[in-house]
C-alpha cells in the first residue's frame, strides 16, 4: 500500500467560516465532511499572520525567523530546504499546484517551478495570468468581474489548481507522493460564480464583545491600525456589505473546489493522510481592525485545522482537539508518516502519535511571530516586531516598541480585556514571558536580546549584555558539513555551549 500525503490550503480562511467550527449559517460541506472524518483542532495557530511568513514556517518546519522569511515578497533563504526537497531527496514524489509566495517575487510569483516540486504540475498565480488575455489578467483582479456571465468557474484560479491536482492525482495513484494544494481563495478579489456571489447577500456576524472594544489599555500600533473604525458605531463594524457577500462566497465556492479534490481522494487514494489549513484569517472588523498585522488575534492568527488520518483511522472519526497545535508541526509530521529521521534543524515536532491517539498532547505552548507585513510597502505600519506565545488558556504577546497584551481565554474569549498588568494574572503571565524568551533563544531568532527581557511591568528579570551567554550554531547536517567552533577552529562538539572570551594570557 503506498503512503500518500495530499496538504490542502486556502489564504484567508478564518476559522468561523467553516460550518464545522460552529458557524451553521457557512456553506462549507466539503470541508464539514472532511472534519467528520477525521480530526478538528480548536485551538491550531499559524506562526505569522502573514501569507509569505505563514507559508515558510508550513513547507519547511522552520520559523520565519529562521528560514528568512520574515516579511512577504523576501525569498527563502538559500540553505534552506522545503519539504518537496526533503522528500524528493528520499526518492518520494513531490508536486505542488497553486499559490506559493516564497519565491520573493511579487504577489503572484515568478511562474518557475522551485527544486523538490514536479515542474509538470506547477502552477502559481503566474502561470495562470500568463493563460489569460491582457484584458482578462486585469478582470481577473477586479471583484466586480464576478458578476460578469462571461467569467465561469472554469475562468478561477481555483478551478485550474484543482485540475492540476486532480490531474496529479490520477497519475500517481499508485505511487508514494506528496501532493499540496493551495488555493489563493477565498482571498481577495474574490471572484466566484453564481451562486456564490450572491450567496451571502445581506450576510452580517453576529454582534459580539469584540466589535465593542475601544482599544483602551490595548497598543498604539493597533489604534493606528484600526484608523477611521476606532471611533464608529460597532454595527458599523459587522454589518452585511457587498464585498463580505463576496468573501463569504468565495469562501463557499473555494470548498466547492476542494470537495472535487477530496471526492477524487477518496475514490484512488482513499488511505491518503490529508491535511486541510489556512494561511491566516481576518479581522474583518473585530477589535475595530481590518484584514490581518501585527496580532495575536483569534480571528487572524487561530486557524483551522483539519486532518484525516487515512488508513486505519475509524476511532479519529469526528474527533475535536482541544490541545494547541502549530503550523511549525506540519513538517515534521509529514517527515514522520514516511517513516524519515526529523532533522535537528527543524523546529517544530511530529503531530502522528497524536492523529494515532488524539489524548495525546504534543505542544505546551505554541508561538506566533511577526516583524513586518511586506518589504515593498511602506504602509501596514512598518515594521512591528512581535512575539507571543499560548498555552491553550492564556495569551502573551510582547510588542517589542510598544506596549504588550494578556489575555484570559477562558473568561474572556473575545480578548477584549488587557490583563498585563493585572496583579492575578502575574504568575501566569511570568511563565509565558519565561518560556517566549526561552524558546527565541532555541531557536536562534535572528531578533532575540534583552530588550524582549527588559519589559517595564517584569521587574524581577534583569537584562544582560550577554543575554544567556550561549552561542548557538546552526545545525543542518544532512544538507551541510558540520559547522566549525570559532574557538578552536575545528568541527564543532555542542551547537549550544558556553561562548567564552578568548585569554590571551593562556
Amino acid at each position: 500500500m503506498p503512503k500518500q500525503v495530499v496538504f490542502i490550503m486556502t489564504d484567508t480562511t478564518r476559522k468561523d467560516m467553516l460550518g464545522c467550527y460552529g458557524n451553521a449559517r457557512m456553506k462549507t460541506p466539503n470541508l464539514d465532511r472532511m472534519a467528520a472524518e477525521g480530526l478538528r483542532y480548536t485551538q491550531a495557530y499559524t506562526c505569522q499572520p502573514v501569507c509569505g511568513p505563514a507559508r515558510s514556517a508550513l513547507f519547511t518546519g522552520t520559523f520565519p525567523h529562521s528560514n528568512g522569511v520574515v516579511t512577504n515578497c523576501v525569498p527563502l533563504g538559500e540553505n534552506v530546504k522545503t519539504i518537496g526537497q526533503r522528500l524528493r531527496d528520499q526518492g518520494i514524489q513531490c508536486a505542488y499546484t497553486g499559490k506559493w509566495h516564497l519565491d520573493g517575487s511579487d504577489y503572484f510569483g515568478n511562474g518557475i517551478c522551485p527544486d523538490g516540486w514536479d515542474p509538470e504540475y506547477w502552477y502559481d498565480m503566474h502561470r495562470y495570468l500568463e493563460e489569460l488575455s491582457e484584458e482578462d489578467r486585469t478582470r481577473s483582479r477586479h471583484s466586480k468581474t464576478a458578476f460578469d456571465t462571461d467569467w465561469t468557474a472554469d475562468m478561477t484560479f481555483a478551478h485550474r489548481v484543482s485540475n492540476k491536482a486532480l490531474s496529479y492525482l490520477d497519475s500517481y495513484r499508485n505511487q508514494d507522493f506528496f501532493l499540496s494544494v493551495s488555493y489563493d481563495e477565498p482571498h481577495g478579489p474574490c471572484i466566484c460564480p453564481p451562486p456564490f456571489n450572491t450567496m451571502y447577500d445581506g450576510f452580517a456576524f453576529e454582534d459580539n464583545p469584540a466589535f465593542h472594544d475601544t482599544l483602551e489599555g490595548k497598543p498604539l500600533l493597533q489604534k493606528l491600525w484600526s484608523g477611521d473604525d476606532l471611533h464608529k458605531d460597532p454595527a458599523e463594524l459587522h454589518k452585511s456589505s457587498t464585498m463580505l457577500s463576496l468573501f463569504l462566497g468565495c469562501n463557499s465556492f473555494v470548498d466547492q473546489e476542494i470537495g472535487r479534490v477530496l471526492d477524487r481522494i477518496n475514490e484512488i487514494a482513499p488511505e491518503a493522510l490529508v491535511f486541510f489549513t489556512s494561511d491566516h484569517g481576518d479581522m474583518l472588523g473585530s477589535h475595530r481592525l481590518q484584514g490581518k498585522n501585527a496580532g495575536f488575534y483569534n480571528e487572524i492568527a487561530n486557524i483551522p485545522l483539519l486532518i484525516k488520518p487515512g488508513k486505519g483511522s475509524e476511532d479519529t472519526r469526528g474527533v475535536v482537539v482541544d490541545y494547541c497545535a502549530s503550523h511549525i508541526d506540519i513538517t515534521p509530521t509529514i517527515l514522520d508518516y514516511f517513516g524519515l529521521p526529523i532533522p535537528k534543524l527543524l523546529e517544530g515536532k511530529s503531530m502522528l502519535p497524536q492523529l494515532q491517539d488524539p489524548t495525546i498532547k504534543i505542544q505546551e505552548h505554541v508561538f506566533c511571530e511577526f516583524t513586518r507585513y511586506e518589504i515593498d510597502h511602506d504602509g501596514f505600519g512598518g515594521l512591528q516586531m512581535m512575539r507571543s506565545v499560548t498555552d491553550g488558556r492564556w495569551k502573551l504577546t510582547i510588542n517589542l516598541m510598544d506596549s504588550d497584551e494578556l489575555y484570559d481565554l477562558a473568561t474572556d474569549p473575545h480578548e477584549v480585556v488587557n490583563r498585563i498588568h493585572d496583579p492575578e494574572a502575574f504568575a501566569i503571565r511570568d511563565r509565558l514571558h519565561d518560556a517566549l524568551v526561552t524558546h527565541m533563544d532555541e531557536t536562534r531568532d535572528l531578533y532575540r536580546g534583552y530588550q524582549w527581557v527588559a519589559r517595564s511591568w517584569r521587574t524581577d528579570k534583569h537584562p544582560s549584555w550577554q543575554n544567556t551567554g550561549f552561542t548557538r550554531q546552526r545545525e543542518n547536517e544532512e544538507y551541510e558539513p558540520r559547522q566549525w567552533d570559532y574557538d578552536t577552529g575545528l568541527p564543532m562538539k555542542e551547537a549550544v555551549r558556553d561562548k567564552k572570551l578568548y585569554d590571551v594570557k593562556k
